[in-house]
């Protein structure tokens, strides 16, 4: 399962996790990805991708209408 987003290519981000001793050990950081069905203007139909809720806040994609 990849954890990318299907419309900007957002996807998780790594770094340290920083205790309070100051001790650096590694982490990662995913993106809030949601399942969406939008309108496919290519095939006529509809379709799910995996998009980061940025992309739905800044409403790059068009969700599908029931």
């Amino acid at each position: 399962m990849s954890k990318f987003c299907d419309l900007c290519g957002r996807g998780p981000v790594t770094g340290n996790a920083v205790s309070h001793s100051n001790r650096h050990t590694r982490r990662r950081w995913a993106i809030n990805l949601q399942t969406v069905r939008i309108d496919d203007p290519f095939n006529g139909g509809t379709r799910r991708i995996k998009v980061c809720t940025k992309c739905l806040r800044s409403q790059f994609v068009q969700r599908a209408t029931r």
